[in-house]
């Protein structure tokens, strides 16, 4: 298969450009007048830059405008020919307009996201489609851009509790290999012949040890680091590998817990939303679990529509589930039974809400205090390492 770009007119006379996969020129001629396009010219594409993620706040930016498009009426591909001419990155400008030429086209939002799952979050064009089954995509895009904020809030958190330690680390382990490659083996010459074959305490034993090892320490250590990576790369290309990921992710203390609180939060929103649409359950649950963009609720969820298809009541069909707790299914199922759904699920969605945010402030108060501990403890041992033969030394000649 190559890639040709194609230039072309609609139907409605709009010149339209974009690349296409095919086997040959004659296979991308029959594939564009199957989308009723009346072909101008098709040439081979030439090798492009690999494709790269849109950043977070550019996403961010872009899904919001999306949202005010939609909810002010403007029509999809319109909307994004507008949003194109108005984005200041040429690489961000091309994508919208490649997007919007392909729905022009008659492909679904859903695919024409997909095909760009390098570009945009996983699962971000099943929220589309969610959103436009129910006609709910701009308060869909509103809630979604409302939990990416909380996202990179936990992100900032994060790495201003860790930076400060790693600059830290980062710095004694410049400063400590420095000292094991300069100055511990002279040290190790001087406290042997002062102890004259006595044993060294184990502690300061270890440390020589490392010492004579300094430089092919870091570099299993920067293997090691390369190999984590890579393995989480791979990981992060398949549904398999992102749920694999994700139970890894749901088992860290406090992180976990405010992780699941959040996906769980926005599941319950886009189920009020698709409720107020009319959807039936097993719709809901379905492009809900899609719209909170987490593979082990995707699939969890879709086990559970099938078992309600099957006429059990959620309840009795959440007897499996994990990820979903009990509380969420019961109060489910009482909004039924008191056709108050709407209501019980948007109550979910800001308890959640409310819970992933406590554990922002969890986080916060916990990370930092934890990160200088540990720095403190590593300098701690390596100093004590080096006076604790010095002070059995002076212990003996003072006894």
């Amino acid at each position: 298969m190559a890639t040709f770009e194609y230039n072309a007119l609609t139907s409605a006379g709009r010149l339209m450009k974009g690349t296409i996969e095919a086997g040959s020129r004659k296979e991308v001629g029959e594939l564009l007048n199957q989308m009723q396009l009346t072909v101008n010219s098709i040439e081979k594409a030439k090798p492009g830059k690999p494709k790269t993620a849109v950043g977070r706040s550019e996403f961010m930016l872009f899904n919001q405008q999306l949202a005010s498009i939609t909810k002010a009426g403007i029509p999809l591909e319109r909307g994004l020919r507008e949003l194109a001419a108005d984005v200041g990155s040429k690489s961000m400008r091309k994508l919208i307009d490649a997007i919007a030429g392909e729905l022009e086209a008659g492909v679904s939002i859903e695919q024409a996201f997909e095909k760009r799952q390098k570009a945009f979050p996983p699962l971000y064009g099943r929220i589309l489609k969610a959103g436009v089954e129910t006609g709910r995509l701009s308060e869909m895009l509103t809630s979604l851009n409302r939990h990416l904020e909380m996202a990179n809030q936990t992100r900032r958190i994060i790495f201003e509790a860790m930076s400060y330690p790693a600059v830290i680390l980062t710095l004694a382990a410049v400063v400590l290999t420095g000292v094991f490659l300069m100055i511990i083996p002279q040290y190790e010459t001087v406290i042997t012949e002062m102890r004259e074959g006595a044993q060294l305490p184990a502690l300061t034993t270890l440390f020589f040890s490392v010492a004579k090892n300094v430089v092919p320490f870091w570099i299993v250590v920067g293997a090691l680091v390369a190999v984590i990576l890579l393995i989480l790369a791979m990981l992060s290309s398949l549904p398999a590998g992102r749920r694999f990921k994700e139970s890894l992710f749901l088992k860290l203390p406090v992180m976990g817990r405010l992780y699941h609180s959040s996906v769980l939060s926005k599941m319950a929103e886009a189920m009020a939303m698709m409720v107020a649409a009319g959807c039936d359950m097993p719709a809901c649950l379905r492009l809900s679990s899609g719209a909170a963009g987490s593979e082990k609720l995707l699939l969890e969820s879709d086990n559970l529509a099938r078992h309600v298809e099957q006429g059990a009541n959620i309840l009795e069909a959440g007897q499996f589930c994990t990820f979903l707790p009990h509380l969420f299914l019961y109060s489910i199922q009482l909004g039924t039974q008191r056709n108050e759904l709407q209501d019980n699920l948007y109550m979910l969605g800001q308890m959640y809400a409310e819970q992933a945010r406590c554990g922002q402030a969890r986080l916060q108060a916990i990370l930092l205090p934890v990160m200088l501990i540990m720095v403190g403890g590593i300098v701690a041992m390596a100093v004590l390492s080096m006076f604790l033969p010095m002070i059995q030394i002076i212990t003996t000649l003072s006894g």
